[in-house]
């Protein structure tokens, strides 16, 4: 760990498959105890199972919570807090990857996915930054490489949101670096994953390139939540060559990088 703290509890939302299923799993091998949040409560319980027979000696919570009841997130998040008896990482996962092109007559898909994958996302870090800052923790934001450039068609609103996130987290991190020392400043990770094999890339209307499997796309995020960079692009290749080329190459070529 090179000297950073282990981060023992921590909460990830979005948990009941893909990714935060993926990281749960790998948490747990590490001997984590865990606070699992989702919609899909019977998902989340199966996985429990799961983990606590790969690993009797953690300790899984887990909790029903829609991250677009926005009250709801602040009172699950203590709820994780208290079950666990403090949070030392918070992952704010939960997302949507559905949208439409814009003009094409279906604003409610690309505001579900703003709603959930920004504002949502939004509560999720002030949640977190409350629970953690009393004895300083980890806060890790997952947004994506497409973050990077305005991208077209049906990605362009979800895109949009992860661009959105990444702000976010960059201003929150910049806010905790101002803290005294000595006073629980929370360090900031943002993740930008590639395309990484999930349930919720199935139904996003795009032909994916450079797509690796779930467990080498969440090994890879956990082993940079580990490192506690403050941003990584995830797995490293091809993405942290292409998000630079990205962001400045001619629209034409957006696709071809992609």
């Amino acid at each position: 760990m090179d000297g950073r703290p282990v981060r023992q509890r921590i909460l990830i939302t979005g948990a009941s498959s893909g990714l935060g299923a993926g990281m749960a799993r790998l948490f747990a091998e590490r001997g984590r105890d865990l606070a699992l949040t989702a919609r899909r409560t019977d998902r989340l319980g199966a996985l429990r199972a799961e983990l606590l027979a790969v690993n009797p000696t953690i300790s899984v919570a887990i909790h029903h919570l829609d991250v677009d009841d926005h009250d709801a997130v602040f009172t699950v998040f203590d709820r994780c807090r208290d079950e666990l008896g403090g949070l030392d990482r918070v992952v704010v996962n939960a997302g949507l990857g559905k949208g439409a092109r814009i003009g094409s007559g279906r604003f409610d898909a690309n505001r579900q996915t703003a709603m959930t994958n920004f504002v949502s996302a939004l509560a999720q870090c002030e949640a977190a930054v409350q629970a953690l800052t009393a004895g300083g923790g980890h806060l890790v934001v997952i947004s994506s490489v497409t973050a990077a450039r305005g991208m077209p068609g049906a990605m362009t609103t979800y895109a949009a949101t992860k661009a959105g996130i990444a702000a976010l987290a960059e201003g929150i991190r910049a806010d905790q670096l101002r803290r005294p020392v000595g006073t629980g400043a929370v360090a900031v990770s943002t993740l930008f994953p590639g395309y990484i094999a999930s349930e919720m890339n199935e139904q996003v209307a795009h032909t994916v390139r450079h797509m690796v499997d779930t467990e080498t796309g969440c090994r890879a995020m956990v082993d940079a939540i580990e490192r506690e960079v403050d941003t990584a692009a995830v797995p490293s290749w091809p993405w942290r060559l292409v998000m630079p080329m990205l962001r400045y190459a001619p629209r034409r070529w957006v696709r071809r990088l992609l």
